[in-house]
């Protein structure tokens, strides 16, 4: 019996690990018109508004949008006066999970989504998502700059993003629009939302950035990656206005505070209690006594502290006897010029200057 069950084990094992595991490149089959060649019988329809200023656009490619959804069977109106566009399915219609697609094709084009990008909405491993932004910042001076940053200077921000996720996104008003794959659109939603959090969006791109590095190390892939990536902390500065004297509050105690001593408690301490008025007058009289030659003392201390000269910074004696040297040899130098300039006249030969002081030394 332990043997068969053994066996048993070892069997929903194997299952459940072919269960798990999908094979790299796997997709799945898609659905054509030959699974739904009856179409559909009831009707489904979505209708959404779109701008006044996009009502021209609309007007110039909606020959095309027409002619795409017809390839699926799917009815599409454009309503210029009510400012809204319709799609709903027909009798023709054989895939219906379509009419979702067209209604985010509809959404697209009405968040200004060119038709090129728009149009790819309909294929089967695309999605898109629209991120509302509006309320997540109340100021409206700092959403104007932090959308700006998501922005990135010329556009290399949203760029920067794009290539990572390998997602279209564009910034319109108080959405975001995000077309591409899920794991894609979860990165740009994420990003988004932490730069109207006050996150700058170059933390998040340069953790993906390493996260696409590891996952092409075979070893690394099914394992923890929170050792690679950096830890950026998040520093909260309170702008409210510190007192200067702080008061540190006390340890807790659930019993009430020592009841202070009375003056007759403090007498009977000192012994002043048993003595006569007396002797408590000449009491007080000495120690007032004692108040007054401490504080004269302290105020002749204070009164001579500007007569008490500063203590002068002690400067090290030089090596004079370098400099002796040298002070030598340039009054000698000196000398010997002097000497010179006396002996030659204005406009005197220099040479027959030297031959004159040689004749006067041989003749010594």
């Amino acid at each position: 019996m332990a043997e068969k069950s053994g066996s048993r084990d070892v069997v929903e094992k194997q299952e459940q690990n072919e269960l798990l595991t999908v094979p790299e490149g796997w997709k799945e089959p898609g659905f054509s018109k030959e699974d739904n060649p009856h179409g559909m019988l009831e009707e489904s329809s979505f209708a959404t508004l779109f701008p006044k200023y996009r009502e021209q656009y609309l007007r110039e490619c909606w020959p095309l949008v027409k002619k795409k959804l017809a390839e699926f069977g799917v009815r599409a109106v454009l309503d210029v006066i009510e400012g809204s566009m319709t799609v709903a399915t027909t009798r023709k219609t054989w895939d219906p999970f379509v009419v979702i697609r067209a209604r985010d094709l509809i959404k697209l084009l009405a968040r200004s989504v060119p038709y090129e990008q728009a149009v790819r909405i309909l294929e089967d491993d695309v999605f898109c998502d629209i991120i509302k932004i509006g309320g997540l910042v109340r100021n409206k001076e700092r959403f104007v700059k932090r959308r700006q940053r998501l922005i990135g200077p010329n556009g290399q921000t949203l760029k920067a993003v794009e290539l990572l996720t390998q997602c279209y996104v564009l910034v319109q008003g108080n959405t975001v629009a995000a077309i591409g794959s899920h794991k894609g659109l979860r990165d740009v939603r994420k990003i988004v939302v932490d730069t109207m959090k006050n996150i700058h969006p170059v933390y998040n791109i340069k953790a993906m950035m390493i996260k696409r590095e590891l996952a092409k190390d075979p070893v690394l892939k099914n394992e923890s990656w929170d050792r690679f990536l950096p830890k950026f902390q998040h520093k909260q500065l309170s702008k409210r206005k510190q007192p200067f004297k702080k008061r540190e509050k006390k340890a807790y105690t659930p019993f009430p505070p020592p009841q202070p001593e009375s003056k007759v408690d403090q007498e009977l301490a000192t012994g002043e209690f048993f003595m006569k008025e007396k002797e408590k007058k000449q009491r007080k009289k000495q120690q007032q006594r004692v108040r007054e030659v401490e504080a004269k003392k302290a105020q002749q201390e204070r009164r001579n502290k500007a007569f008490i000269p500063p203590e002068e910074p002690a400067h090290k004696a030089h090596s004079t006897a370098g400099t002796e040297a040298n002070s030598k040899v340039d009054v000698e130098a000196l000398k010997k010029k002097i000497k010179k300039s006396q002996k030659t006249k204005l406009g005197a030969n220099p040479k027959s200057v030297q031959k004159t002081e040689k004749m006067k030394v041989k003749g010594n």
